[in-house]
């Protein structure tokens, strides 16, 4: 994530829950919608995410984390200005499948969906904005809490391995927030707004994702 932190003084008030939208369903159509606007490339991975799903269902927590956290990172990362032509493009997670590619906020919002929809109890993810130490540059990652207070679980594209972030000094906690809530002063503490407060960017995106929005991007070749 590049200039990312101006973002946090604009925010707007959520109406509805905006976790509430479940991902889009299995289907040959959806499929052939990937293919259409992203190659036949996008039709492996979107099978691919599909069995890993199904194979999940019901799985404990634990093994869910690990492997939506090792299949998103197979992915390549890219700069949303070459992909998109743009300098914040929060990718649904179909743009994200269709692509194989994208920032650390797209990496770190298909997990969080996949694991809502896998059915992990969204009070126990927060999507976390950190300053990344090692790079100099903000940088997004998904926390999972195993219990309230609990030192979070990190799932980063950086670094693959999920580990305490405790153990994550290369990160700096900037805010947090999951939809409901935003906190400000990082993942552990700090004043916690309510009436659902979130990023203008974490909007558009759930507008878009509730719509099926599938943007191709500008430079992709037919």
């Amino acid at each position: 994530m590049r200039g990312g932190l101006y973002a946090v003084c604009a925010l707007w008030l959520c109406v509805g829950n905006a976790l509430s939208a479940p991902l889009p369903e299995f289907s040959a159509p959806q499929q052939a919608r990937l293919v259409r606007h992203y190659g036949d490339q996008a039709a492996l991975r979107y099978d691919a995410w599909r069995r890993l799903m199904t194979e999940l269902a019901g799985q404990p927590v634990s093994q869910q984390l690990d492997k939506i956290n090792v299949f998103f990172n197979q992915f390549r990362f890219d700069d949303d200005q070459r992909l998109w032509g743009e300098n914040n493009h929060w990718a649904t997670p179909m743009e994200f499948i269709g692509l194989g590619a994208g920032d650390c906020e797209d990496f770190a919002l298909a997990k969080f969906l996949s694991l809502q929809a896998l059915g992990v109890d969204g009070d126990q993810l927060r999507l976390v904005y950190v300053k990344a130490l090692q790079l100099d540059q903000f940088h997004m990652v998904l926390a999972y809490y195993p219990s309230a207070g609990s030192v979070p679980l990190v799932l980063d594209n950086l670094d693959g391995q999920i580990r305490p972030a405790n153990e994550r000094q290369d990160l700096a906690p900037i805010y947090s927030f999951n939809g409901k809530r935003l906190w400000l002063s990082g993942p552990r503490g700090g004043q916690v707004f309510h009436n659902q407060p979130a990023l203008d960017n974490w909007g558009r995106f759930n507008r878009r994702r509730y719509q099926g929005e599938m943007r191709r991007p500008p430079g992709l070749k037919e």
